[in-house]
């Protein structure tokens, strides 16, 4: 018996803007400087890696990437402070609910093992 867990953050109209996908493409941001390179080391379209950071941007009211263009390589893009921030803070985030559920699964899984047991 395994735990499956799946985190992310909806809108008002039940859609999701945040969740471990958004996360690792913001990471990839990060490490290559440009949305098409992390999009392509993540396997996603340029235009699916846009329209995710686009929804996220809208449902988060704030600016999360500095989106360059023109010169020699004619994109790129920054990772604002608060896309620093939100990168942390998710990060953490999702890792503290995985941990519990994690820890909760195993307590969860000992008592219905004691009470198959006891039923024996």
């Amino acid at each position: 018996m395994e735990l499956k867990l799946k985190i992310y953050l909806v809108d008002g109209k039940d859609e999701k803007f945040m969740g471990i996908g958004v996360l690792w493409l913001l990471q990839e941001i990060v490490k290559e400087g440009s949305i098409r390179s992390a999009a392509l080391q993540l396997g996603l379209s340029y235009s699916k890696a846009h329209s995710m950071l686009k929804t996220l941007e809208d449902d988060l009211g704030q600016q999360i990437l500095e989106r360059r263009k023109g010169g020699d390589r004619r994109s790129g893009a920054v990772i604002t402070p608060a896309g620093m921030q939100l990168i942390a803070l998710y990060d953490e985030f999702q890792k503290d609910v995985k941990n519990y559920a994690d820890t909760r699964f195993e307590q969860f899984k000992a008592q219905l093992n004691k009470e198959s047991h006891d039923e024996g």
